[in-house]
């Protein structure tokens, strides 16, 4: 339903402050939901280079990789030098007046600087401070670097994502670091609740590690209850047959069969009554047994036809079906548009940008996708004044000075890089 302007509540996060620290993938995706429901997120970033998102390209939209552009849309940009003492003083005037701090640095980073959870909770005992790493703030693996594709090796993840003939595979998208960055999410929320009742911030820590384990929580009940360790397969599922892509005539597509009911209909419809009440295949657990007598089976009915024949079959009697679409057919599809979920917003120099729109649909407070991207340091002056209150005077000797960027000593070219 769309909105109408004269009804439309405050935002649902609208009033927070966030201070964001993160660079790359997990942090920044938790602030960008945050964003989208109408949290003020300050993007803090260094003077010498910004996010290391900035240059993950190509492609781009403008001066920054089209990845930063989706991932940053709707923040505030300031760049500070915290190795200066003027610097560090600012950002701690900063984090006075925050409801959220975020950060991803390995851990012990934001201690060395003075902005640990200890110090800055003494400043401000109602701040939210949030530390996401790739192990936690303890215990012997604390101090390893981590990434999306190392965790999803050190999770368990990738040894049962891939073949079934045992080639391990990394996810289509970098999971490990979006379960991070919506568990941190999640966390935030709930300490912002409690602070409602209690008057106090607290610390959140999420772990990379933690985030998938507990993404994992069915994969690894499995192994917990039965002892056996599982292997990749394929497209299939551990503890639903069939459930799995088969390839069609024209492409693959996929179905799941996921009780007794669909398990008879789908026999019907693929014109296959018999195998219904096979002794073999009776049960979900008797298919799950025989899981490769039977897929070899379906694989090779599936090949005599067309998906367009399979498809309208497996809905009419309610089977969950779908062809493998690429990226153009989703964003393509009626009813992604419907759901608003490529939306195009405007960038300065590279014009209409779609972007990923948000997947949480509130009726009273919707989200609202924000402005682009900012340029590093690109609303440094302006939050300043608006947050501390400082004058003209005293912002233009922080930039002469190179605390803030950008810096008015240097060259508008050298600013905009």
């Amino acid at each position: 339903m769309p909105d109408n302007p004269a009804t439309v509540s405050p935002a649902a996060l609208h009033g927070i402050r966030v201070l964001d620290f993160s660079h790359a993938l997990a942090g920044p995706y938790c602030t960008l939901l945050l964003a989208d429901f109408g949290a003020e997120v300050f993007k803090l970033e260094s003077p010498s280079g910004g996010d290391m998102g900035r240059g993950w390209g190509p492609p781009f939209a403008g001066n920054d990789s089209s990845f930063f552009f989706g991932l940053n849309r709707g923040k505030r940009g300031i760049s500070i030098d915290l190795k200066r003492p003027e610097g560090l003083d600012l950002c701690l005037r900063l984090i006075d007046r925050m409801d959220v701090l975020i950060e991803n640095f390995r851990p012990g980073t934001m201690d060395r600087l003075g902005l640990g959870y200890a110090a800055v909770a003494l400043r401000n005992p109602r701040l939210v401070y949030c530390s996401i790493s790739g192990y936690g703030q303890a215990g012997p693996s604390r101090d390893e670097a981590a990434m999306d594709l190392i965790v999803e090796c050190s999770s368990g993840f990738m040894s049962i994502t891939g073949t079934e003939e045992g080639e391990q595979v990394r996810s289509g998208y970098a999971v490990a670091d979006i379960n991070a960055g919506l568990f941190s999410v999640i966390g935030i929320l709930m300490a912002l609740r409690a602070r409602e009742q209690t008057g106090q911030g607290q610390y959140v820590d999420v772990s990379m590690l933690d985030a998938m384990i507990s993404a994992m929580s069915s994969n690894y009940m499995s192994f917990l209850g039965s002892g056996r360790i599982p292997s990749p397969l394929g497209s299939g599922f551990p503890t639903v047959v069939p459930y799995r892509v088969f390839q069609a005539r024209d492409r693959a597509f996929s179905i799941a069969v996921g009780s007794p009911k669909l398990w008879v209909a789908f026999c019907q419809v693929i014109g296959r009554e018999d195998l219904a009440c096979h002794p073999d295949y009776s049960s979900n657990a008797r298919r799950v047994e025989n899981r490769h007598a039977l897929e070899a089976t379906l694989a090779a009915i599936f090949r005599e036809q067309d998906t367009t024949h399979w498809i309208p079959l497996m809905h009419s009697v309610g089977i969950p079906c779908s062809p493998v679409r690429n990226f153009q057919e989703v964003v393509h599809d009626p009813q992604t548009a419907l759901r608003a979920m490529f939306p195009v917003i405007q960038c300065p120099t590279a014009g209409p940008q779609k972007v990923t729109g948000p997947a949480v649909k509130l009726s009273a407070t919707p989200a609202r996708v924000g402005e682009p991207a900012p340029g590093l340091g690109e609303h440094s002056a302006a939050v300043l004044s608006e947050v501390l209150g400082l004058s003209a005077d005293e912002i233009e000797a922080l930039s002469t000075g190179g605390i803030i960027w950008p810096s008015s000593h240097m060259g508008t070219q050298e600013a905009g890089d």
